[in-house]
């Protein structure tokens, strides 16, 4: 009978080790630590954990409460915006704050929108308690983030890679001198549009539709990645997080300049609230459209926070924010057409960004990046419930996207989407997929510059928009017990600052 049992354990057990895998292409070592297999161009899944509020080297702080509101019977949009201005009014601390304003629980009614635009401000309520509603009508942010101005190039600053290609995940290059640059300085790496790029990439045959496409332009797909100076070795620059397109040569390579960005805040929370919009019917737009929006703005946060009836998002993050935490927040019952432009639950058009452990129903394109979004970011640990569109890159090229067990009753896609829209094209590159949950997926390369990756998908694979597209790196489907069970904890864990 000891036997028999000793047996049937010793079945079990090895019928658990035989069910765990590793990628080919990252694999887990004994010490905890990551190994990452180069193809034959020296790219590599690239690093994505330095991403979220200050890179994910420190938590979410709790700031204390400077400020105490309580709601009004009518209109709280006065009393909220009137303490924002106060406490903006006050020095930030040496941590770079000014103070919290803490709402009280109640219904907050607000006409407008609640504009904060100091850094150093965390907005703060109750829980669900704290209810606000976007009241009456009109397509608005109800809580709108924002700093001011844009990047402006340091003039004579600018230095060409002088490297022929650059693999993905690197984090250094060779450049024609380092003279005039320093560690911790703040850097574009810049990357061209070229014709013969989007002539190689096809983004000039996009087939027309009677609504109108328009062919890509070179002079509209410059990427501007922001980066860091960690260290300098003679002519060589490295840089805190990694490429995560190839400069390449023949397509223009790559430059880097220093660059400012007057205007832009910091250090701005939004958390622990309920918000809400009026609509008139299931089909109403002209009312609450984004319940929180983020742009001009590096290392700020939103958490806790549960957005119902909104037409576009819980948190939409525009294209000049950068290294925000989005955690915990829920997208619930939106209220619109359901179609193109509607529906975004969690769009990111920034850089550095982090979303984990959301939710969504009834949304669309739930967690889903723009045109030319500059990675990395990553989505962690999200769900997605009664999707009625699919999650992934959008169109026009997002580059360097981890979206890191994602659970979905939708599909994942990151294609070539042809001429839907006014001509999406290709969604993306460098995107990768990584042990996550849906009906389906189409994963697909694009013609040039990089790989997408989908490694342990649980679902079926899907051909796509398009025929005869390059199929995407496929591992593992269907197949259980991938390690690490999440490449961005892991990756993170790695870490030691």
């Amino acid at each position: 009978m000891k036997q028999t049992c000793f047996l049937f354990i010793t079945f079990i057990f090895c019928t658990i080790v035989s069910a765990q895998w590793s990628s080919k292409f990252v694999q887990l070592n004994k010490n905890g630590k990551l190994s990452y297999v180069p193809d034959e161009k020296g790219n590599i899944i690239p690093d994505f954990s330095l991403v979220g509020y200050y890179h994910g080297k420190r938590d979410i702080p709790n700031i204390p409460v400077v400020k105490t509101i309580t709601a009004s019977d009518t209109n709280s949009q006065s009393i909220i915006q009137s303490a924002i201005d106060e406490v903006a009014a006050m020095p930030l601390n040496k941590n770079g704050f000014r103070g919290m304003i803490l709402l009280k629980k109640g219904i907050y009614k607000i006409p407008g929108t609640i504009k904060l635009n100091t850094s150093g401000i965390v907005l703060r309520g109750e829980g669900n308690e704290t209810v606000l509603i976007a009241t009456g009508k009109g397509q608005r942010n109800l809580i709108q983030v924002a700093g001011s101005g844009s990047i402006k190039e340091v003039k004579q600053s600018r230095l060409k890679i002088t490297d022929k290609y650059v693999p993905v995940g690197a984090k250094s290059f060779n450049v024609s001198s380092s003279k005039g640059f320093k560690v911790n300085d703040r850097i574009i790496l810049f990357r061209p549009g070229t014709k013969k790029w989007i002539e190689d990439l096809r983004m000039d045959q996009i087939a027309v539709r009677d609504t109108g496409t328009k062919q890509w332009q070179p002079e509209e797909y410059n990427l501007t990645f922001e980066r860091v100076i960690t260290k300098i070795e003679g002519n060589r620059i490295y840089i805190d997080n990694p490429v995560v397109m190839p400069l390449e040569e023949q397509y223009g390579g790559g430059e880097i300049f220093k660059y400012t960005f007057d205007g832009r805040i910091g250090e701005v929370g939004v958390e622990h609230l309920m918000c809400r919009s009026e609509y008139a019917f299931d089909t109403d737009e002209d009312h609450g459209w984004n319940a929180i929006m983020f742009n001009r703005i590096e290392n700020g946060w939103v958490k806790n926070v549960t957005a119902v009836h909104f037409g576009y998002s819980c948190v939409n993050l525009g294209g000049q924010a950068k290294n925000i935490t989005v955690d915990s927040c829920y997208y619930l019952e939106p209220k619109s057409q359901i179609t193109g432009g509607r529906r975004y639950s969690f769009n990111n058009d920034g850089q550095q960004n982090l979303v984990m452990n959301c939710f969504a129903s009834e949304g669309r394109h739930d967690y889903v990046t723009g045109a030319r979004v500059c990675g990395p970011n990553v989505f962690y640990n999200c769900r997605s419930e009664n999707a009625k569109a699919d999650i992934g890159p959008h169109h026009r090229w997002a580059v360097g996207t981890l979206y890191d067990n994602i659970v979905t009753d939708g599909e994942i896609n990151v294609q070539d989407r042809g001429n839907w829209g006014t001509g999406h094209g290709w969604s993306g590159v460098t995107q990768v997929i990584w042990n996550c949950t849906a009906s389906g997926a189409a994963i697909q390369n694009p013609w040039v510059s990089g790989k997408n990756y989908v490694i342990g998908l649980k679902g079926k694979k899907l051909n796509g928009r398009l025929k005869e597209k390059p199929d995407g790196e496929w591992e593992g489907q269907n197949q259980e017990g991938l390690l690490p069970a999440s490449l961005y904890i892991v990756q993170l864990k790695s870490k030691s600052y």
